[in-house]
């Protein structure tokens, strides 16, 4: 497989050396693509695939067309890119809000179009992505799509009607759980423990946690009421995190960022 990544920064960056580590990609079948010129060898140092800023030139010998760019240019980029694609190629588009919809429209007809939503954790081969299909794309395409992504995580297909909520809850979820672990260290340090030793327990502690929600697959009550002994401390902390309103807080903080993925989009 060919591959153009558009927009090599963090996320293109991080997804290039996991397609290459994984096998899925050679670096010598990799064009990578930068805004500055100064970004170039920077990239190609990092990565070891050849980086230009030629957009249409490292889309023309692709099989896949990786758009790593903003929200706010996909528009610019892909009506650039669009007379140098041919029939065949498949076009996966990470931004954020952008619609399979809305990026076929600049695109020559019946070519396929994947949107993939995935989350920073990919950085550490721990990311979870959603995918869903345009109009064009077949199951061969999300099969291409969701081999590239099991590379840096998790993958699930949904319909494009969810991909607001998934962007409030995989991706800016990421966020809310960096606030709740914060606040579970400064607990920690207000108890007596030293910074760091806090921050490392809360973070393994999380981990685990995730770790037994997936592979156990148990409902996260089940788990919770297997750590919860009668008249022991963690009902009371349990006690104090609802007169807290977490939950509340919480699901309000998905809600209200699902809006904004709408809004945007």
């Amino acid at each position: 497989m060919k591959l153009a990544v558009i927009g090599a920064g963090k996320l293109g960056t991080i997804l290039i050396r996991a397609l290459i580590e994984a096998g899925v990609v050679k670096a010598r079948d990799v064009a990578a693509t930068v805004h500055l010129e100064a970004s170039c060898e920077r990239v190609k140092r990092d990565v070891g695939v050849e980086v230009g800023r030629d957009n249409r030139t490292a889309v023309a010998g692709a099989d896949v067309v990786l758009l790593c760019v903003k929200p706010q240019i996909i528009s610019r980029i892909t009506e650039e890119i669009a007379p140098a694609l041919k029939p065949g190629q498949l076009v996966i588009s990470v931004a954020a809000a952008a619609t399979t919809g809305a990026i076929e429209a600049l695109l020559p007809e019946e070519i396929p179009v994947v949107r993939a939503m995935p989350n920073t954790p990919a950085r550490l081969g721990a990311g979870m992505t959603v995918l869903c299909a345009g109009s064009h794309a077949t199951d061969e395409h999300l099969h291409t799509a969701a081999r590239m992504f099991d590379a840096v995580g998790r993958t699930r297909v949904l319909e494009e009607r969810h991909m607001d909520a998934v962007t409030a809850l995989s991706a800016s979820g990421a966020a809310f759980v960096y606030v709740v672990l914060e606040a579970m260290a400064e607990g920690g340090v207000k108890v007596g423990l030293p910074r760091d030793v806090a921050t490392e327990l809360v973070a393994q502690t999380a981990l685990g946690a995730s770790r037994m929600t997936l592979e156990t697959g148990e409902h996260p009550a089940l788990l919770k009421d297997a750590v919860t002994t009668p008249a022991g401390c963690t009902i009371d902390g349990l006690l104090a995190l609802e007169a807290g309103g977490i939950r509340v807080a919480l699901i309000q903080a998905v809600v209200e960022a699902t809006r904004r993925a709408a809004e945007l989009a």
